[in-house]
């Protein structure tokens, strides 16, 4: 009887998903259309069509990790020819509902966007085609050139065809304007130019000291401020803030205003800076996107060529001759959170006589066993907890409280959307294409499979002997820990969203191992505190994050005195 019973439940399950999926199947089409008029230039690129139930923002801004995002599907666009229409695929793969058949019936506004690729012929004799920056820091729903639609009502599974016309195009950003206190500088990179096979360019936003125009005798450290690509110099405003402007209300830090809060914090800057008392040095906030991310994570990698020589030995010599840097190794120290964290120390690893100390807030994974919620040389899923019997999904993001609003395969599967191959420009394809080999079509390793998530072994190697900064150091501290002795600070708060914390924890307990010698540097937490902490105790996070600059330039000047050789200078710029 019991028997019997189960394989009738079988058959009616079975029966009901396949009737389920039958009726579900949508066979709604989407040609879209290019005009004559903006045709030039596109060949190549990834089109993502977006369905949103919100008609008070365009859906190109609407994809996100957290539970208000809206529907996107992507594919790639090959060999496109002036005035050929274009099918979009039923196919495509979509987030978060993965399956164009799976999407469900009723009203939507629609639009479709075009992120547009260009081909690079590489020096490793590779052909690869990736999204050029082109001044925007490789946002690909406001890169200039891009294409995109009109929204517009439609109705989902009425079995008809829906016609998409890519009518606008997203204009040029125009570049910021030289002022008595910020210098803009652009410079060709030798070695970045061979690597890609046509020009590359580096920048850098340059903050002058107090009397840099008058005390032309003098020469400053380099306070080197790594992060995602920056506009202009930030934090920094001459005026105060503007009492006209709308009330912006901040979600994440719960502050009414919070738009007039970051001005009033970099116009407070502006004053502490031309003021008598702070330390008097040449303060750059760097640019130096490649055509998978807003930054290039400053270092040398296999899919991206040689970003971390060519801003150490290239960008950051150009700059103090420019600006009457100093030039030496002991003049020149690095802060920043989040990305700029982990390049703060990697520069520091890999270019030890270089630097006199990294500041690394809210870094991303120094210790690849925590890379944020998975060991990728222990677990063989990314996505879920090893068992045999139930599937539990690995967190992505939590609040400071612990809630969850995305799992690591929602966020992987967002990306997925925005570009295969690891070309969405986003958090996750950014670190395989700078941690991966190269695959052979000439595009970073996936470290897992991006549908499965089953973790590649090989890869996860290559990584740790590479990039894996806890244990680099531990495996070379013979070698530069001399050299790194009092020249490293790690802070995170305890509740970082991205589980950033766990990889600090690790390389704390190394750092505090080590002997002959001791690393002397410092390790701390903030209670509580999300990302992105940075050590400062006295202010709440959503003030903190606004003060590096005036935070850690102080810190570093009173740390130079055990950090520098004797009887170098440190007088003649402390005016």
């Amino acid at each position: 009887m019991k028997s019997i019973l189960f394989y009738s439940v079988i058959i009616i399950i079975f029966s009901f998903s396949c009737r389920n999926s039958k009726e579900g199947k949508s066979t709604d089409t989407f040609t879209i259309t290019i005009p004559d008029s903006l045709s030039e230039g596109v060949s190549d690129g990834r089109l993502v069509l977006m369905l949103s139930t919100n008609p008070e923002k365009e859906p190109r801004f609407e994809i996100s990790d957290g539970p208000k995002t809206q529907q996107a599907f992507g594919m790639n666009l090959e060999n496109w020819k002036k005035g050929e229409k274009i099918s979009f695929s039923v196919d495509a793969f979509g987030y978060p509902i993965t399956s164009l058949s799976d999407f469900p019936a009723g009203e939507y506004y629609l639009q479709v966007l075009l992120h547009k690729y260009e081909t690079f012929n590489l020096s490793t004799g590779k052909t690869v085609k990736l999204p050029m920056d082109r001044g925007e820091g490789q946002q690909w729903n406001l890169a200039p050139g891009n294409l995109y639609s009109t929204p517009q009502k439609v109705s989902i599974g009425k079995s008809g065809n829906i016609d998409i016309i890519l009518d606008k195009k997203i204009p040029p950003i125009e570049a910021p304007k030289d002022t008595e206190w910020v210098k803009h500088i652009r410079l060709k990179s030798k070695l970045l130019s061979e690597f890609w096979g046509r020009d590359i360019y580096l920048g850098a936003h340059v903050l002058l000291p107090k009397d840099w125009n008058t005390k032309t005798d003098v020469k400053y450290p380099l306070a080197i401020y790594h992060g995602h690509f920056p506009a202009d110099f930030d934090g920094f405003r001459t005026i105060p803030p503007d009492t006209t402007l709308p009330c912006e209300y901040s979600d994440r830090f719960k502050l009414e205003c919070y738009n007039r809060i970051v001005q009033q914090e970099a116009y407070d800057f502006y004053k502490i800076w031309s003021g008598p008392d702070f330390p008097r040095v040449l303060a750059i906030e760097i640019q130096h996107p490649t055509p998978y991310y807003d930054d290039s994570y400053a270092v040398n990698s296999a899919a991206q060529g040689p970003y971390g020589d060519a801003i150490t030995y290239e960008l950051i010599p150009y700059i103090e001759k420019e600006f009457r840097g100093i030039g030496e190794g002991w003049a020149r120290f690095m802060y920043g959170g989040s990305t700029g964290g982990w390049e703060a120390l990697a520069a520091q690893v890999f270019y030890p006589d270089e630097y006199n100390g990294c500041y690394a807030a809210c870094p991303d994974p120094i210790d690849f066993r925590a890379f944020t919620v998975v060991d990728i040389y222990k677990d063989k899923n990314a996505y879920f907890l090893e068992s045999n019997f139930k599937k539990t999904p690995r967190p992505g993001q939590r609040d400071y409280l612990g809630h969850v609003s995305a799992t690591l395969q929602e966020v992987a599967y967002r990306e997925l959307v925005l570009g295969d191959k690891s070309r969405s420009g986003q958090q996750w394809d950014i670190w395989e294409a700078t941690y991966s080999p190269v695959d052979n079509d000439g595009y970073p390793k996936r470290i897992w499979d991006r549908i499965t998530g089953d973790i590649d072994p090989e890869v996860a190697t290559y990584w740790k002997e590479n990039y894996d900064l806890s244990y680099i150091m531990k495996r070379d501290w013979p070698k530069i820990g001399n050299k790194l002795k009092g020249k490293i600070r790690i802070y995170c708060g305890d509740m970082d969203n991205y589980y950033l914390n766990n990889a600090v924890y690790l390389t704390e307990e190394f750092l505090e191992s080590t002997k002959e010698p001791y690393y002397d540097g410092e390790v701390d937490y903030g209670d509580r505190a999300e990302h992105c902490w940075n050590g400062d105790h006295t202010q709440p996070n959503a003030i903190s994050r606004l003060r590096y600059h005036r935070f850690f330039i102080p810190k570093w000047v009173k740390d130079l005195e055990k950090n520098s050789q004797k009887g170098v200078d440190r007088k003649s710029w402390m005016y």
